[in-house]
């Protein structure tokens, strides 16, 4: 699939299904782009959506099989959109060369990885992060259920990054909310009693869905 240069085209794209729950038109939505005017989708549809499939598949759906709707934050990047917000103050994105097989899905990493990430809330969770729980045993049942390379919290409202990215040899989790720092991360014992943070988290992927006449077990 070639750079959208039509309306017809880039509303093609955004059609594009990635996983059950999530199309390319979900991931292309922008502040910084849409407020200083800076097109935002990517130069190379077909590797942005493979990556894209994979984050959905691998860590998105299954978040919403399990809790619910979920908040779609910043996702896809352009490298022009991406090396704007990195100069904005306050700074608003990392410099492009570390977003690549990241935020910037259509461009491979230093070591030749497909990726991508997407900032993600749970309103489930959200609402109790907000009344004081810790946004550590979230970050215990992510480790324990989803296939992601790398997830970084954030303050408000228990809001993170999670990144899948092919190939990898490390999961790692850190955060900016307190208590700042890494949780996990290759050489790290995770915590053993870790699944006691979590007991009273809706069944993993437990949400019942209407069956589709004909489709395939």
């Amino acid at each position: 699939m070639r750079r959208p240069r039509t309306f017809t085209a880039l509303e093609e794209l955004g059609r594009q299904r990635l996983s059950r729950h999530f199309e390319m038109r979900n991931f292309m939505t922008s502040e910084i782009a849409n407020i200083h005017g800076i097109p935002n989708f990517p130069d190379d549809p077909d590797l942005a959506l493979a990556a894209g499939r994979m984050l959905a598949e691998h860590c998105l759906d299954p978040l919403v099989e399990t809790f619910g709707p979920i908040d779609i934050r910043s996702a896809y990047r352009h490298p022009e959109m991406n090396d704007f917000g990195s100069k904005l103050t306050p700074q608003k994105c990392a410099r492009n060369e570390a977003n690549y097989a990241h935020h910037i899905w259509d461009i491979r990493d230093a070591k030749g990885r497909m990726g991508a990430c997407v900032t993600v809330g749970i309103p489930w969770f959200a609402l109790q992060y907000n009344r004081g729980r810790d946004w550590r045993d979230l970050a215990w049942w992510l480790y324990d259920h989803l296939d992601f390379q790398e997830v970084y919290f954030f303050p408000k409202h228990a809001v993170f990054n999670i990144t899948w990215r092919e190939d990898y040899r490390q999961q790692r989790i850190l955060s900016y909310a307190r208590p700042m720092g890494t949780l996990v991360k290759p050489g790290l014992t995770p915590d053993p009693d870790r699944a006691t943070r979590y007991s009273d988290f809706p069944p993993f992927r437990g949400i019942k869905y209407p069956e589709v006449p004909g489709a395939p077990e």
